[in-house]
């Protein structure tokens, strides 16, 4: 004898319900991912860089001349489309200045001082980069050519007490340019 077909209605609902939950899932997640894309192409949105705000460094170059040890220097006469970016003086950290400028180009340069030793502070204000052999006459003084992965600089060296380093992303020519416009009165 043999045993008698029986179907279970409860395993074929079972089936079903669960295939449609799945189904109701895949078309919910859809649903979201239709909606944010909507809502991603009508809010506007910006990819490019946000613009540098130009700081008015006279204030803090007053007050850096008056107490530094040293002649603080800063550029006169650049274009307007140099555009002064940052600026610090810390007195505590061996007389530092920092001028920091964003060039039309788009690239940074940066006008430290410091009476720290040249060694250390160079090191650091040119982010490792290192000396060779070119130096370049600028106003009368010679200044010697670092070449880094991130940053190149132009470097003087002892001048009245501090080393000055001028330095950042942008080529030779720029940097001796913000070294020639550079002025500690």
């Amino acid at each position: 004898m043999s045993a008698p077909d029986t179907c279970d209605d409860r395993g074929v609902a079972g089936k079903s319900s669960v295939q449609k939950s799945a189904r109701d899932m895949i078309l919910s997640l859809g649903l979201i991912g239709l909606v944010a894309g909507v809502v991603w192409l009508f809010l506007p949105h910006d990819d490019s860089d946000p613009e540098l705000k130009r700081v008015d460094y006279r204030v803090e170059l007053l007050t850096a001349r008056r107490a530094a040890s040293y002649p603080v220097a800063a550029p006169e006469g650049l274009p307007k489309t140099w555009k002064a970016t940052s600026v610090r003086y810390r007195g505590e950290e061996g007389e530092a200045w920092h001028l920091g400028f964003h060039t039309p180009e788009g690239e940074y340069i940066g006008v430290e001082q410091s009476t720290r030793k040249p060694v250390l502070f160079i090191e650091e204000a040119t982010q490792g980069a290192e000396k060779t052999d070119v130096t370049q006459e600028i106003n009368g003084e010679t200044w010697t050519r670092y070449d880094g992965d991130h940053y190149d600089a132009l470097v003087l060296e002892g001048k009245d007490g501090a080393t000055t380093v001028v330095t950042g992303t942008a080529p030779f020519g720029q940097l001796a340019k913000m070294a020639q416009a550079l002025r500690t009165e």
